[in-house]
């Protein structure tokens, strides 16, 4: 034993510590740095270098930025800033251009001298890129003249070289990934469009554009009122409480604070802070400082305006939070954010200064617009009475006993297992579904509940009436997780919980109607990756003693093809199969049922086609849809809650026309509707 302890000693001595120098660590351990090696680490490559040109922007030095997706899968952006200086700088004695593109935490970010305001923290950000580029290109365009530098996996590979005259200032960065490093992925074009769009109105005055050379996408953004534009586009297709949004923008102690409000009849919020343009999920000193005075300064309202009695509870935040859609944004010399994610904001100055400002600014609009603060107030009070229905059906409920796990409903049929990382809950369509699957599945890791009917839209409901629905308090037992104020993630019961419905229209809708709930009460249970769509099969096709299940509808015709070119290699050309006549290739729903039952006589393969579930017996059912060996999951993801948020209220609230609009709008991609 002390023997291996030498050894051990010895093996470990000062030529153990690795120094890593320059860009090293980058290429060593790029998730710390972007996040991940896949595709969210290549998109966060193209927002660290447009972030520069957004930093120029947000000093007062530039008024456009463009990012272009080249054919050959580089990425070209570009700004109209003052163009990286290109002198020899003190410290390092090389070019600054060569420095800021070389070293970690070299930029213009630590003091106010390059950037009063700026969205990056830790100066990072395009060195970072450099170290992850196999190749990248630098031209910078001021004092009268074009400078230019080539780099390789971090390194330069040229001097930087006075290569004309300009008569322009700005910066383009050119840069092709590092396919060694990062996994080949194609750059989704729609991810950059939403993040200039965002830039674009939390930057009042700037123009963002895309230009994607493989796909000919082209976007440009410009937003002259800002955040009130943002505001009006979260509220798009919602009933609103008064034409008018709340705006306030001041510069206070040193801090600018813009706050743009407006409430809609919705019962959901949506209060997005930003500092120096970059997006805090999980809020910080401003949204606190604003949530504080939005409070307040209604309460004040309702009071000295008669609309809240001496006996009246006053409002609460959740009341006064219903419907509400607000964008908070500072901007400040030196924010303190948690970790290079930056989503929460620690500046405890903050919260003093938006509060000040909203309680001073909110209460004189309120004062020149009664009738918005009318509404607001009688929304508000609503919403009051409201949550207390709701605390009494809660608390009705949970006396009971109803919500708690000790009593699982009747309808579920638990698995034995107790380890909720390896157990599963399928919420099935149907007890006839339900039966199959309880037949077939794994009873040690698969818990499996059945649905009867079309859950609560509750979208259109709140939680009272949401909690006298039996199928909801039944969903919200068997999860375990509880629900509202109640609400612990670490309570889940199963770590896999798959909504496995009909391959048809109802099924499609009773799946949304199920995202639904958990997209507005569950969200944590789909952020931390726990939701999950099942894919079954919508054919059967037999081939003589085996079978093959096939998953949509594209497939199948792929399948078909294959089978019947397989079929024809198989005989002279004398014998083989003819082809399907060209007089049936129209779009007549009669020519492609002719045409497809050809193929299937010429595949040789009898075809059984699945409208539901029930139509699979248990082993079909394990063997295609529940076998973790076999199946085809979809995770379900909240990759953009905002873009969540307006598909949702398109699909599943009030306003009929933005449904019909949607249907019109995606009809054209439905193949094979089941009516």
């Amino acid at each position: 034993m002390s023997t291996k302890k030498s050894q051990s000693t010895n093996q470990y001595s000062s030529d153990s510590i690795q120094v890593l120098e320059g860009l090293e660590p980058v290429r060593k351990r790029p998730g710390m740095y972007i996040g991940s090696t896949g595709l969210e680490g290549l998109h966060h490559m193209v927002k660290e270098v447009a972030d520069n040109g957004i930093d120029e922007a947000l000093a007062g030095f530039a008024s456009e930025i463009k990012v272009t997706l080249l054919a050959d899968g580089g990425v070209k952006v570009e700004d109209n800033g003052r163009g990286i200086p290109v002198g020899k700088h003190a410290k390092t004695n090389k070019s600054a251009l060569e420095t800021i593109m070389t070293v970690l935490h070299a930029g213009g970010k630590f003091d106010d001298s390059g950037y009063k305001v700026s969205s990056g923290l830790h100066g990072v950000g395009i060195s970072v890129v450099n170290a992850l580029a196999s190749k990248l290109i630098a031209e910078v365009h001021r004092e009268g003249s074009v400078f230019k530098q080539e780099y390789a996996k971090g390194k330069p590979k040229t001097k930087v070289e006075k290569i004309g005259a300009s008569d322009k200032n700005g910066t383009i960065i050119t840069y092709w990934p590092d396919y060694s490093i990062m996994k080949k992925e194609e750059l989704n074009p729609e991810v950059i469009l939403d993040y200039l769009r965002h830039q674009a109105y939390l930057t009042k005055g700037v123009k963002t554009l895309l230009v994607d050379e493989k796909t000919n996408l082209r976007g440009a953004f410009y937003f002259e009122g800002g955040i009130q534009s943002y505001v009006r586009h979260l509220n798009y297709g919602k009933d609103i409480v008064g034409e008018k949004v709340f705006y306030v923008d001041k510069i206070v102690d040193k801090i600018s604070v813009e706050v743009a409000l407006q409430y809609n009849d919705g019962f959901n919020e949506i209060a997005k802070a930003f500092a120096n343009n970059v997006f805090n999920s999980a809020g910080g000193a401003h949204l606190v400082g604003f949530r504080t005075a939005l409070t307040r300064v209604l309460n004040d309202y309702a009071r000295s305006n008669g609309l809240l009695k001496e006996k009246d509870e006053n409002l609460t935040g959740e009341d006064v939070r219903e419907g509400l859609t607000a964008v908070i944004l500072v901007k400040i010399s030196d924010p303190q954010f948690e970790g290079q994610t930056k989503n929460k904001l620690g500046n405890p100055e903050v919260r003093g200064v938006v509060e000040k400002t909203v309680n001073e600014y909110l209460g004189y609009f309120l004062a020149e617009n009664p009738k918005i603060g009318q509404g607001i107030i009688a929304k508000a009070i609503l919403s009051a009475r409201a949550r207390r229905a709701a605390r009494a059906a809660r608390d009705n409920i949970i006396r009971k006993g109803v919500l708690e796990g000790a009593s699982m409903p009747g309808k579920l049929w638990d698995c034995s297992s107790r380890n909720p990382a390896e157990s599963e809950l399928f919420i099935v369509e149907g007890d006839s579904a339900g039966g199959s699957a309880k037949t077939g599945r794994d009873s040690k890791t698969q818990a499996i509940l059945p649905l009867r009917g079309k859950v609560l839209n509750v979208e259109r409901a709140r939680l009272d009436k949401m909690l006298a629905n039996k199928e909801i308090v039944a969903l919200i037992k068997a999860i375990g997780v509880g629900i509202d104020e109640q609400f612990d993630l670490e309570a889940l019961r199963y770590h896999k919980i798959i909504i496995m419905t009909d391959a048809d229209v109802d099924g499609s809708h009773i799946a949304t109607l199920l995202m639904t709930f958990f997209f507005r009460y569950m969200r944590p249970v789909i952020e931390a990756g726990h939701l999950y769509l099942s894919q079954p099969p919508t054919h059967a096709l037999k081939l003589g003693k085996k079978i093959h299940y096939i998953y949509s509808d594209d497939e199948y015709q792929t399948k078909l093809e294959k089978l019947v070119a397989e079929k024809t290699k198989k005989f002279s050309a004398k014998n083989s199969p003819q082809q399907p006549s060209a007089e049936l290739n129209n779009n007549s729903s009669e020519a492609e049922a002719i045409l497809q039952t050809t193929l299937e006589k010429q595949a040789g393969v009898s075809v059984t086609r699945f409208k539901g579930l029930g139509e699979m017996d248990a082993e079909q059912l394990w063997e295609t849809t529940m076998d973790p060996t076999n199946r085809i999951l979809l995770q379900i993801k909240v990759e953009d809650a905002e873009k969540a948020d307006a598909v949702f209220n398109k699909l599943m609230g009030e306003e009929v026309e933005l449904r019909k609009n949607f249907i019109q709008t995606h009809a054209k991609f439905v193949k094979d509707l089941d009516i």
